[in-house]
């Protein structure tokens, strides 16, 4: 994918990460050739995105190694964890699965199933009926990252920009990364602040990052 770094006015760095975003409203094929459309390198060097957490901070995010990645999906990982039901329910009801099951790559901020549980009485509910597919799809999609993003490559950029770093969702939505000490945050454009509790599940078309709290689109 084609990264690009771009130093604003107020002085931050903002990692815009350029992507399909159609593609994940169309069938899986369709997808799978829109985005190696929009594969390119990567304008960053990997070497220069130094891991930066202590010791203490793996009891906090646990990292999973980058030669770990298995022929198993994104999607294949959220089906096999428990604590991600409510997330893979969500990406069926807005037929997400084969796009997010496509070769990609993706970096998914996954919400646990508490993440659902926390927002208003019969939010999630509301959301899975047919009717709001689409608003569905926008929510979901603005936990995904066009590309390939380790912990440490988040961390490592947050570090240089003096602690935060944003990124652009497939939604056209920015989360902004937040490095305070040994935790990892990721705030959303509703200003909602979700912690990473665990890191680098790697995966044969991306690797997914697990938060706590659901990344709400503006």
């Amino acid at each position: 994918m084609k990264t690009l770094i771009n130093r604003a006015s107020r002085g931050t760095i903002t990692l815009t990460l350029m992507t399909a975003g159609l593609a994940l409203a169309a069938s899986a094929n369709a997808s799978d050739c829109a985005m190696k459309k929009a594969q390119k390198t990567a304008q960053y060097s990997k070497a220069q995105a130094t891991q930066v957490l202590s010791s203490a901070a793996q009891s906090n995010i646990v990292y999973a190694g980058h030669h770990s990645a298995k022929k198993a999906t994104i999607v294949d990982a959220a089906i096999a964890t428990e604590s991600l039901s409510t997330l893979v329910a969500a990406v069926k009801a807005a037929d997400l699965v084969d796009t997010l099951a496509s070769p990609g790559p993706f970096t998914v901020f996954a919400p646990v199933n508490d993440a659902f549980a926390a927002l208003p009485e019969g939010t999630v509910e509301t959301l899975l009926q047919p009717k709001n597919k689409h608003k569905l799809q926008n929510i979901l999609k603005a936990h995904v990252v066009s590309g390939n993003l380790s912990a440490s490559d988040i961390i490592g950029l947050a570090q240089k920009n003096g602690g935060t770093v944003d990124v652009q969702t497939v939604s056209g939505d920015t989360l902004t990364a937040i490095l305070a000490g040994d935790i990892l945050y990721v705030k959303d454009e509703s200003g909602g602040l979700a912690s990473v509790k665990k890191a680098d599940i790697m995966k044969s078309n991306g690797t997914v990052h697990v938060v706590d709290k659901v990344l709400l689109p503006k």
